[in-house]
C-alpha cells in the first residue's frame, strides 16, 4: 500500500514537473516569438521610414531640378536622351526629332529667341579616361540646332560636338541627353591658336568671324577650327565673358588673340619664317619639298621703288651642287606660292636672283611670301632679301651712253652685226669671223664664241635659247602637262593663268566675308557678273547688314550703291 501511494506521489510529481517545464518552455518560447515580433516591426518601420525619406528626397531634388531647369531655361523646361550619331557638317550645331520641335514649341521657346542646348554624356559607369583629360570638362559641352529632321530617338552631332561629347573613343551605347538651357550672349574671348601662321591670314579676324558664323555657342576650352584654303588652324578658347558658355548669335564679342602655343606646333603644315632686308638666311630643302618665307615693303620702301630709285632683291646662293631649288613668290593674300599659283618665278639652275621693281604692276607695298621648292635632290642654300638702290647704276649709264655718242662714224659688221668704228672695221671683221658664229635660230641672231655654240640649243616648243644642261629641266618644268583639280590640263604658264582667274576651285579672298574660299562658277545673276563677283561672292553678298546711316537692312553687295545713292557718299 505504501509502495503504491509513493509511485502515485512521485507521478504526480514527475507530471507537474513536466507541466512546469512545458510551461517555461511555453513561456519562453512566446517571449522569442514578441521580441521577434518586435524586431520585424522595427524592421519594417525603418525600412517605410526609410523609403519615406528617399521619396521625400526624390522629391526634393526633382523640386530643385525642376526649378533648376526652369531657371536654365528661362522658364522652358525641355529634357531627353537621344542617341548619338554622327553627320558631316562644320560648327556646333545639332540635328533633333521632329518630337522635340512640338514638345519646345509647345512651351513658346522659338518666342524666347536662339535655342541653346546643354548635351551630356549618359553612362551607367564612367570609364577613367571620361572622367577627366587634363583637368578638362569632356562629355559635356552646349549647342545650337541646325534643324528637326533626325530619326526619332536620335540626335544628330557633327564632329566638333562629337569630339567634345565623345572625347576619347566612340562608346558601345552612345547616348547623350539634351537639355535646353538659356545662355548669356558673349561679350569678351580670348582665343589662343595652336599652330603658328594664323596671324599671317590677311584680315585674320574677319576669317575668324566667318568661322563662328558656323556656332551657336562657345565655352571655355573649346578648339575652334578655322579654315583657309587648304589649311586649318584649331584656337583654343581661354576665357569667355561674362560665363564660362556663351551664345555667339546675334551679338559683338571683343576678341584677343594671343601668340600661337609654341609646344603645341604642327610640323605638318607650312610656316612662313619671317626675313629681314639685307640678313642671310641659311636652310636646306628636300626633293619636292616646300619651305617658305615672308617680307614686307612698308610705306617708305615702297616710295622709294615706285620712284624707281631702288629695287628688291631675291638673292638664292646653292650651297649644294647636285640639287637644285626654285623659287617663287606671291603677294598676300596668297600665303603659300607653289609651281601652280605664284606672280613671279625664277628656274635658273645653281644660284639665282630675282629683281622686283616698280615696273611690276602687281608689286606695292605690303607683305609677300617666298617659295623654295626643291626640284633635284637635297639642296643648302642662302636666301637673302634685299632693297638695292639704283643712283649709282644710273649715274654709270649715263656716263656710257654720254660717251657713246660720241662715236658717229660706224658701220657695221657683216658678220656679227654690231656697228664698229670705220677705222677699225677690217681688222674687226678678219677677228669676227675666225672665233664668232651667229645662232641662225628665227628671232635669236645671238653673236657667240665657236667653242660655245656646241652647248647653245633652243626649245622646239617656245624656242627659248638654253645651254644644253638646262634644257631638261625647262621642259620638265614649263612643257609638261600639268592637271588642275577642276579637270583642266595646261602647260606651266597657262596652268598659272587658269589658276589665277579662271579656275572654279581656285582660292580666292571674299570681299563680303574675308575668308578665303573656292571662287566657283560665273555668278547666276547678270548683275553679279558685270559687278566682277564670283558665284561665291554673289551668294556670301546677298546676305543683309544694318546700314551705319539709317538702319535699313540692306544686301551686302548692295551697299556701296545704296550709301551714294540715298546718302551721297562715296
Amino acid at each position: 500500500m505504501d509502495f503504491e501511494l509513493r509511485r502515485a506521489r512521485e507521478k504526480l510529481e514527475r507530471e507537474q514537473k513536466e507541466k512546469k517545464e512545458r510551461a517555461r518552455l511555453k513561456s519562453e518560447r512566446e517571449k522569442k516569438a514578441k521580441q521577434e515580433a518586435a524586431r520585424q516591426r522595427e524592421a519594417i518601420e525603418a525600412v517605410q521610414r526609410a523609403r519615406r525619406l528617399d521619396a521625400a528626397e526624390a522629391e526634393l531634388k526633382a523640386n530643385e531640378q525642376m526649378e533648376e531647369n526652369l531657371l536654365a531655361g528661362r522658364g522652358i523646361v525641355f529634357y531627353c536622351v537621344l542617341e548619338a550619331v554622327r553627320y558631316q557638317g562644320m560648327g556646333d550645331k545639332i540635328k533633333l526629332p521632329q518630337s522635340c520641335f512640338t514638345e519646345l514649341s509647345e512651351q513658346g521657346a522659338f518666342d524666347k529667341g536662339p535655342l541653346h542646348f546643354q548635351l551630356s554624356v549618359v553612362q551607367q559607369e564612367a570609364p577613367s579616361d571620361m572622367k577627366a583629360v587634363e583637368g578638362k570638362n569632356y562629355g559635356t559641352t552646349h549647342a545650337g540646332v541646325l534643324e528637326f529632321t533626325a530619326e526619332e530617338g536620335s540626335a544628330g552631332l557633327p564632329p566638333h560636338i562629337w569630339s567634345k561629347v565623345f572625347p576619347v573613343s566612340t562608346p558601345d551605347t552612345s547616348l547623350v541627353e539634351v537639355r535646353y538651357v538659356w545662355l548669356p550672349k558673349g561679350t569678351y574671348a580670348k582665343l589662343q591658336p595652336e599652330e603658328f601662321g594664323f596671324s599671317d591670314i590677311p584680315n585674320h579676324k574677319a576669317v575668324l568671324e566667318t568661322s563662328l558664323r558656323q556656332h551657336a555657342t562657345i565655352s571655355q576650352d573649346d578648339v575652334l577650327t578655322v579654315n583657309h584654303g587648304a589649311l586649318s588652324y584649331h584656337l583654343r578658347v581661354l576665357e569667355l565673358k561674362p560665363s564660362l558658355s556663351v551664345s555667339v548669335l546675334e551679338t559683338d564679342i571683343e576678341v584677343d588673340i594671343m601668340g600661337s602655343d609654341s609646344t603645341s606646333e604642327k610640323t605638318n603644315q607650312h610656316v612662313l619664317t619671317p626675313l629681314t632686308f639685307g640678313k642671310s638666311e641659311p636652310g636646306k630643302v628636300e626633293e619636292e619639298n616646300y619651305i617658305y618665307y615672308k617680307f614686307s615693303i612698308d610705306d617708305d620702301t615702297w616710295r622709294k621703288i615706285s620712284s624707281g630709285d631702288a629695287n628688291i632683291e631675291v638673292k638664292i646662293e646653292s650651297e649644294t651642287l647636285d640639287g637644285d631649288i626654285d623659287l617663287y613668290i606671291s603677294r598676300h593674300p596668297l600665303l603659300f606660292p607653289s609651281r601652280h599659283q605664284h606672280e613671279w618665278s625664277s628656274h635658273d639652275m645653281g644660284s639665282k636672283t630675282l629683281v622686283l621693281s616698280s615696273k611690276d604692276q602687281s608689286l606695292g607695298a605690303g607683305t609677300y611670301s617666298i617659295g623654295l621648292y626643291g626640284f633635284k635632290g637635297t639642296t643648302k642654300y642662302q636666301l637673302s632679301v634685299n632693297i638695292e638702290n639704283n643712283s649709282n647704276r644710273k649715274l654709270g649709264q649715263q656716263a656710257v651712253s654720254s660717251s657713246s655718242s660720241m662715236e658717229v662714224d660706224t658701220v657695221e659688221c657683216m658678220n656679227c652685226k654690231h656697228y664698229i668704228p670705220s677705222r677699225t672695221i677690217a681688222l674687226h671683221e678678219a677677228y669676227c669671223r675666225r672665233h664668232n658664229v651667229i645662232c641662225q635660230h628665227a628671232d635669236c641672231g645671238v653673236v657667240l664664241r665657236i667653242e660655245e655654240a656646241k652647248n647653245h640649243v633652243h626649245c622646239d616648243k617656245c624656242g627659248q635659247a638654253f645651254q644644253k644642261g638646262e634644257i631638261e629641266k625647262h621642259m620638265k618644268v614649263f612643257h609638261e602637262p600639268l592637271h588642275c583639280p577642276c579637270g583642266s590640263v595646261f602647260e606651266k604658264e597657262q596652268m598659272v593663268q587658269h589658276q589665277s582667274s579662271d579656275c572654279p576651285l581656285r582660292l580666292i579672298t571674299c570681299r563680303f566675308c574675308g575668308d578665303m574660299v573656292q571662287a566657283g562658277t560665273s555668278a547666276a545673276d547678270v548683275r553679279d557678273r558685270l559687278r566682277g563677283l564670283t558665284e561665291h561672292e554673289s551668294l556670301c553678298g546677298s546676305r543683309t547688314a544694318p546700314c551705319d546711316s539709317c538702319g535699313r537692312s540692306v544686301m551686302l553687295k548692295d551697299m556701296d550703291i545704296h550709301r551714294i545713292a540715298v546718302h551721297q557718299k562715296n
